[in-house]
């Protein structure tokens, strides 16, 4: 199945997370997630748990969310360069950035969230 994320939940998943609507975007998701085959659907739970990351550092739980980065960054570092229509190397970078900080105790203030790039 090919990832289509001009419309249906992939997109409204896509709107919430760029909403910083982190909750709502991994809900949307895990509709998707439910109903697809590997490979997709390991590279999809990858971008879920970065979503339910964030929303858990919304809720201040900052153990958490550095967990889920760190196993969505596992997942999605076995991934292609590009995968299902998005460049999964900017986005692996950004939430290293994140990690760095959220391991050494610092808060990302002004940080901004990755970003979920789509190719042309």
């Amino acid at each position: 199945m090919k990832l289509d994320w001009t419309r249906g939940g992939l997109a409204e998943g896509l709107r919430c997370y760029r909403a910083r609507e982190f909750f709502d975007a991994h809900e949307h998701w895990e509709g998707v997630w439910l109903q697809l085959q590997e490979p997709e659907k390991t590279f999809l739970q990858a971008l879920i748990q970065m979503a339910a990351a964030f929303h858990h550092l919304q809720r201040s739980n900052v153990r958490g969310a550095t967990s889920l980065l760190r196993t969505s960054l596992r997942r999605l570092e076995s991934c292609l360069a590009l995968s299902a229509g998005i460049s999964v190397a900017s986005l692996c970078e950004e939430i290293r950035e994140w990690l760095k900080l959220l391991e050494a105790g610092e808060a990302p203030t002004g940080l901004p969230f990755p970003e979920i790039r789509l190719s042309s």
